[in-house]
């Protein structure tokens, strides 16, 4: 066996891009920029006013106040989008909407709260301080900066930002497709009635809702029977159509366990063979090399959390890594924490434990309880769980008030 840190390495090593694609922009949310985009003008493209209001001088109205107003002349109006090469004279105003170009002879704008405007003539009481409510042209971008790197995921505020900036076509990185396996010969769809010695398949719905959260969509549920023949054919296919494999059961080395050995038959090579976690220590990962191009193998343990738990810990990151995510954002979010332990916990050593736990706030401290259920077959634990107990694989006991490695559980890109 191999320890967690030694398997996570291994794995995000051997994972590579799956190269790029142009796309457009309509189409971006949830991919990752495979460019580094710069701005193509100043942002924004001119002075524009913040508000609705009356463009003034500073001279005209610095004496305006509340129970003094100045009295102006409505000179022209200006509304956002038109064009004008308007001058603003001493002693008048103009009424500029929000958004609207601002002329440079108007000093600032005064809010329509404090103007009252009757017929031509416009009361104005506040005095504001030169540039007020002027956006200035170039004040948030100036052309040519630099503004969003490679491996920035495309959330909607990027898509908005790249929409503000005219672009409509942008390249980002291919998202791989995806085979999930599930083995064995017990599993029944939900909806189906129950029957003795049955239970409902939970690993490919979980499974597929952790992988779409990543934006991977291009996904295929296969279901191999508890026979060599059957798992052969099964992962063939799955092979075939995938970038990659995702297997839940048949991993370990029971007498109906041949996920390794026909993988090894279809010419993947193995990478890892069994980590020292729990839960989730007979982790399968295997590559295989076909026409320059890679295909990965997971061979995940058949209960539920396990699966899950070695899916968070180390599939996730992977595909985080070839759908181009940044190295430093995929580190971030396995960024370990430390929180009060509430309660005692004990194990044998040898093995890593992932204890599933609830972090709390108390009075200005980090707390973390471990949850309900902690059995690799109880999803009720890992259901109320927001993080997860890093519990070292040489320690037997950690007790109350010890300060424990934490890291929160997080399915999604961000």
């Amino acid at each position: 066996m191999i320890s967690y840190s030694e398997a996570k390495l291994i794995i995000l090593e051997t994972v590579k891009t799956l190269g790029t694609k142009s796309i457009l922009l309509k189409d971006a949310l949830n991919y990752v920029l495979a460019e580094h985009i710069k701005a193509p003008f100043d942002l924004p493209l001119f002075d524009n006013s913040s508000v609705d209001g009356y463009g003034v001088k500073i001279a005209d109205v610095s004496q305006a106040a509340k129970n003094k107003p100045v009295n102006l002349p409505l000179q022209d109006i200006i509304r956002a989008g038109n064009h004008n090469n308007i001058y603003l004279n001493s002693g008048c105003t103009v009424k500029i909407l929000t958004g609207a170009k601002v002329p440079k002879s108007v000093d600032a704008i005064v809010m329509r709260e404090y103007c009252d405007e009757k017929q031509s003539v416009i009361s104005i009481a506040y005095s504001p301080k030169y540039g007020e409510n002027i956006r200035r042209q170039s004040e948030e971008l100036k052309k040519g900066k630099s503004i969003l790197e490679s491996g920035t995921l495309i959330t909607p505020a990027v898509i908005g930002l790249l929409a503000t900036l005219g672009i409509n076509k942008i390249s980002v990185y291919k998202k791989p497709k995806i085979a999930i396996v599930t083995t064995g010969d017990e599993l029944l769809k939900p909806g189906r009635g129950i029957a003795p010695g049955k239970i409902y398949d939970s690993n490919s719905f979980a499974l597929l809702s952790a992988i779409n959260l990543l934006g991977i969509v291009d996904c295929m549920h296969y279901h191999a029977k508890e026979n060599k023949s059957h798992t052969h054919k099964i992962l063939a296919a799955a092979a075939k159509y995938a970038d990659v494999i995702i297997s839940a059961g048949g991993v370990s080395v029971g007498d109906y366990d041949f996920v390794k050995d026909v993988s090894e038959e279809l010419g993947f090579e193995t990478l890892i063979w069994k980590i020292a976690i729990k839960p989730g220590k007979p982790v399968y990962f295997g590559r295989k090399q076909l026409n320059n191009k890679g295909k990965i193998f997971f061979g995940l343990p058949g209960n539920p959390v396990s699966s899950l738990i070695t899916y968070h810990q180390l599939v996730k990151p992977a595909l985080q890594k070839i759908i181009g995510l940044k190295e430093e954002d995929i580190r971030e979010q396995s960024k370990i924490f430390t929180a009060k332990l509430t309660k005692a916990i004990a194990k044998k050593p040898g093995r890593m434990e992932f204890v599933r736990g609830r972090l709390m706030v108390e009075k200005g401290e980090l707390k973390v309880s471990p949850t309900i259920g902690q059995e690799s077959h109880m999803l009720s634990g890992l259901s109320n769980a927001n993080c997860l107990i890093h519990f070292p694989l040489d320690k037997e006991k950690l007790n109350v008030h010890d300060l424990v490695d934490i890291e929160l559980i997080q399915w999604a890109n961000n």
